[in-house]
């Protein structure tokens, strides 16, 4: 019984991994067919992201002034103190500010993604564009992966930015520095090196919560219940490939670089 319940396992996970090169697969292929569906991704590019920047931009400020507070007084005690600028912008360029904006944007975006997809196909309206002659991966799919492809790295940016502001007021609770001399010094931190594979890694987030978002959603099972399923499982497995695809980055990044 445990053979077959571990066999069964492996096949169930090899499908799976079938369906979603199959449907990898479909997405290419309507990438670079014509009619592509314009104001649906301007639509999804202000659902994806304008609608996500309140969220990134709170989560981002408290996540700068709470690491300038909890820096501060170990390097305080190792007479580093005027290091903080420094420390802070290289954490937060290179690792917190990209991963940080990518697991929210997996929360709010794949999972909205997911929920939405999963409700057209359970009340079957992706099979009603099908007989009508539209193409729904090119209308849903196309549209929301490159979305999610475009809009993640700029969230990401906007909330380095507003994490650095937030360490700057942070640090203001305690000392006097003026935001010329603090953002001088953050720059001053920075490398070509620092800002390049954090943008780049930030494109492959986006891809895959988008992908997964919309795998989750077309791939759910009909029934009422399987579209909250097709969301939290959208979420999970968006979260863990984040945290997956900057191991990797990183590990290439070492490489490269060091």
């Amino acid at each position: 019984m445990a053979d077959q319940a571990i066999s069964s396992g492996w096949r169930g996970w090899i499908e799976s991994v079938g369906d979603q090169v199959i449907f990898l697969s479909r997405f290419f292929r309507n990438l670079f067919s014509g009619g592509f569906e314009w104001s649906e991704f301007v639509r999804q590019c202000y659902e994806i992201g304008y609608k996500s920047l309140p969220l990134v931009s709170i989560t981002s400020f408290i996540m700068g002034l709470v690491l300038i507070l909890q820096l501060r007084p170990t390097l305080v005690e190792f007479g580093a103190e005027s290091m903080l600028p420094h420390t802070l912008s290289v954490a937060v360029i290179r690792e917190i500010g990209p991963v940080i904006t990518a697991i929210i944007c997996a929360g709010k975006i794949a999972s909205s993604i997911g929920a939405e997809l999963g409700s057209m196909n359970v009340t079957e309206q992706i099979t009603a564009m099908e007989v009508s002659g539209a193409n729904p991966v090119q209308y849903l799919v196309v549209t929301r992966i490159l979305a999610t492809c475009l809009m993640v790295p700029l969230l990401a940016m906007i909330g380095d930015a507003i994490s650095l502001f937030g360490g700057y007021m942070a640090l203001n609770f305690t000392d006097d520095i003026s935001f010329t001399l603090y953002y001088t010094k953050c720059i001053a931190a920075l490398d070509f090196t620092d800002f390049m594979p954090a943008l780049i890694k930030t494109f492959f987030f986006g891809f895959a919560i988008g992908f997964v978002g919309c795998y989750k959603g077309f791939s759910s099972s009909k029934g009422t219940e399987s579209v909250g399923v097709a969301a939290n499982s959208a979420v999970v497995t968006a979260s863990l490939w984040v945290f997956f695809i900057d191991m990797i980055v990183v590990q290439i990044t070492s490489l490269l670089y060091y």
